[in-house]
């Protein structure tokens, strides 16, 4: 089967593609290269091997971004989005150009890639729950995210089949307790909200209690995040919400693990968000083989994606 045809990888402009690569290498090369010296600038070959079986590939814009910035070329044998596997080490793609440039690139490449990767893989697993159990909401990300790095990890939610939830605090307005506690009450924390947000973006509220949910309904919230509940209030507190509120969004989050995912589930409840997409996640164990002079070079057939 061909690769859909929108995908993930469309939504990333290419000057930033080519402006985080410049950064990452910087940040890893400020100045001298000194191990460069050793190897030279002849051409050759490197693999990049997946050590991880039934992994979820999810970074290949950022992996060829870097080599492309230090002169190098990456041919990819599977696309973004496809499972990997599932041999115990699986040839992903080809790296080529010269070797001390293909160097410079490794590690900041193979960060990105293992990442992201791990991001994608759970969340194509927490999806894979939802879907097997009929579920109609959103599983969703957090903006609890790797400073400097949430574009990836974002982006690996995207390509997860998850919801990326807000980008940052510039987005979607969401009233945490702090929030509320400052300015009084939530009811004029919204008031406050919505003088300046306007229209253009809607407001959530984190609660604590059905009673919090109503009060920031009736306010005009447009989203009730009903935190730390157990699975059986949350249920019992939504289903209320939603006999008095029809059209509010309901989020539950706070103590949901891949585990227990599923006891979330409830036809009034639109959203449910999860910090360990990002906070905790495995990485996939990737690896950069430089091939030695004579070796063969072709990609093996079988190893080539179907999906």
């Amino acid at each position: 089967m061909s690769p859909p045809k929108h995908t993930a990888t469309h939504s990333i402009p290419p000057h930033t593609l080519a402006k985080l690569a410049q950064e990452w290498l910087a940040e890893d090369t400020p100045n001298f290269d000194p191990a460069g010296v050793c190897v030279g600038s002849q051409e050759v070959e490197a693999r990049l091997l997946c050590k991880t079986p039934h992994s979820v590939l999810a970074g290949s814009p950022f992996f060829t971004a870097v080599f492309s910035e230090v002169g190098c070329t990456v041919e990819w044998i599977y696309h973004e989005g496809a499972e990997i596997g599932p041999d115990a080490v699986t040839l992903t793609a080809v790296v080529r150009g010269p070797a001390r440039c293909l160097l410079l690139g490794e590690r900041p490449a193979l960060n990105c890639l293992a990442r992201a990767s791990g991001i994608t893989t759970r969340c194509s697993q927490l999806q894979a729950t939802a879907t097997a159990r009929g579920w109609h909401g959103e599983v969703a990300g957090t903006r609890k995210t790797t400073p400097g790095f949430r574009l990836v990890e974002k982006y690996a939610m995207l390509v997860g089949g998850v919801s990326m939830h807000r980008q940052d605090l510039s987005g979607m307005v969401m009233l945490k307790d702090n929030h509320v506690w400052a300015s009084g009450s939530i009811t004029e924390a919204v008031k406050a909200a919505r003088s300046v947000c306007g229209f253009s973006s809607k407001i959530e509220v984190e609660c604590r209690s059905a009673e919090e949910g109503r009060e920031a309904a009736g306010a005009g919230a447009d989203i009730v995040m009903l935190d730390n509940f157990q699975p059986q209030e949350l249920h019992v507190a939504a289903c209320a919400l939603k006999v008095e509120f029809p059209t509010l969004l309901i989020e539950a989050s706070g103590g949901v693990t891949p585990e227990n995912l599923a006891t979330y589930f409830s036809p009034h409840v639109d959203i449910i968000s999860l910090g360990c997409i990002t906070q905790g996640c495995p990485v996939v164990d990737f690896s950069l083989k430089v091939q030695k002079p004579g070796a063969h070079s072709s990609l093996h057939p079988t190893n080539r994606s179907n999906n």
